[in-house]
């Protein structure tokens, strides 16, 4: 998938010739006119698609039954279910990014790239639907010419409602987040306290009781190969209290996941995320999480524990290698012994310092999950052709961050990040490298879109191969670490 220019082709049509593809006699092709929008080419057996008659071609807009129709036509389209091999997931907030990301993960085997990726709070900042996403990914993966698998991502669900749009548009990847359900005062109760909560879970929907759980874990020494657990009487009541309801949750979204997915017939994949809490994830806990899932039939493919240090939104890793790497190290020796299963970073974006230790670790047994590192680039697209939009951008930033951060763990402050008065046009580009600045755009993106989407989207479509090289250039440090033999 070479960075080709686009081909002439009659009708004033240019041709995405990474897209064209023959099937029984019947040419397929993505292309657009000048200023105008992308269509789908049909040369054949045009049967299932929409479009307009020009000549020998149907010109067919890039609406959902067209996408439809090209996914039953070409294989290849569809997303399906990537195992325990090592795995990337592209946010792309505006439905853009995808020939980008491809071009990223080309230059790289045996990392299986999930294209389609939206959480269900993104989707209500972006107004975007999860068949949208998908949609999009469909277009791009197209235009691209990827033919290897790839995933769709239903990320960070919280309960059975919110699954149902993402199973009806042919999600195969779901991301349970059951942090809601965490308790994170266990981590610190006094022991009265924490015998009270023990006490006071769940233990029908756990099926199981107190007891049996002491017996389960108390007085016998786990061996993970390089080290060894043990659980003590606070350690496990710590445990419980903290993680036994979310536990509970996880079983019930997996079970509802399970049915809606035919009991079975529909493969899918299922990720548990507790990332999104107040207070790290022990490798105690882990371990225990681990086998509560496993005893009550739960099967899953990744786990995104809360790893010590922050993982915040647009920047590196804030926090202690040595004190990151040995608690990765243990985490890992986990996943093996239960699974295996693989680690999930989430909040993956931007965090090149861990990345080689998460990768020598993991040994390919990692997902790593990045969002709002694309929008970003976008906006240094911008930077580079319409400086003016970009001045906007940063000036409604700067007015809604206060609001639009409550949901993200950040710690950008306002007074860093520079007027957009006060920067010429050549210092634009480099204010999406600083930590400030970047937090503050980040969160605010569904602002930004509110006011400025269409000014925003005309000039990434207008200037789409700057935004592309950008994003496979980026992409391309995010990937270079998990790459075997990199």
């Amino acid at each position: 998938m070479m960075n080709d220019p686009m081909l002439e082709t009659p009708y004033n049509l240019r041709m995405y010739p990474q897209s064209k593809t023959e099937v029984d006699g019947t040419a397929l092709y993505l292309a657009r006119r000048p200023d105008e929008m992308k269509r789908l080419c049909v040369l054949g057996d045009a049967a299932g698609f929409v479009g307009e008659k020009q000549g020998d071609l149907l010109l067919c807009p890039l609406t959902p039954e067209n996408a439809a129709a090209l996914r039953t036509r070409l294989g290849w389209l569809r997303p399906v279910c990537l195992g325990l091999g090592t795995s990337f997931g592209f946010g792309d907030r505006m439905g853009l990014a995808t020939p980008g990301h491809a071009r990223a993960a080309q230059r790289f085997e045996g990392i299986a790239p999930i294209f389609a990726q939206q959480s269900v709070r993104e989707n209500a900042r972006t107004g975007r639907t999860p068949q949208e996403v998908l949609d999009d990914a469909t277009w791009g993966v197209f235009q691209a010419g990827w033919r290897g698998p790839w995933g769709a991502d239903a990320d960070h669900l919280k309960t059975p409602d919110a699954a149902e749009a993402f199973v009806a548009a042919g999600y195969t990847f779901y991301t349970v987040d059951p942090g809601d359900h965490v308790d994170d005062e266990a981590h610190t109760a006094p022991p009265a306290e924490l015998a009270s909560k023990v006490e006071a879970l769940p233990w029908q929907a756990l099926e199981t009781s107190q007891v049996d759980l002491e017996q389960r874990y108390l007085n016998q020494p786990f061996d993970l190969g390089d080290f060894a657990l043990a659980f003590d009487r606070e350690a496990l009541y710590r445990a419980a209290a903290k993680y036994g309801r979310a536990i509970a949750h996880t079983a019930r979204m997996y079970r509802y996941l399970f049915e809606c997915m035919g009991m079975g017939n529909e493969p899918f994949e299922l990720e548990v995320s507790v990332d999104e809490t107040e207070t790290p994830t022990s490798p105690e806990e882990h371990y225990f999480i681990a086998g509560e899932l496993q005893r009550l039939g739960v099967q899953w493919v990744s786990l995104a524990p809360r790893y010590v240090g922050r993982f915040e939104k647009g920047v590196d890793y804030i926090g202690d290698l040595e004190t990151f790497e040995a608690e990765i190290a243990r985490h890992a020796a986990i996943a093996r012994a239960f699974g295996p299963y693989k680690l999930s970073v989430h909040s993956g974006s931007d965090k090149f310092s861990i990345y080689p230790l998460v990768a020598e670790h993991t040994d390919g047994l990692v997902h790593v999950k990045t969002a709002g590192t694309s929008y970003l680039e976008a906006l240094r697209a911008v930077a580079r052709v319409d400086p003016e939009l970009l001045r906007q951008i940063i000036a409604l930033a700067r007015e809604r961050y206060d609001t639009d951060r409550a949901t993200y763990h950040v710690s950008a402050e306002l007074g860093r990040v520079p007027p957009p008065d006060a920067l010429s046009d050549g210092d634009l580009p480099d204010v999406l490298e600083q930590f400030d600045a970047r937090q503050v755009l980040h969160v605010t993106f569904g602002s930004v879109l509110d006011r400025f989407e269409e000014r925003l989207l005309e000039t990434l479509a207008a200037h789409e191969d700057v935004y592309d090289t950008l994003l496979q250039t980026h992409f391309e440090r995010h990937l270079s670490p998990f790459a075997k033999g990199d």
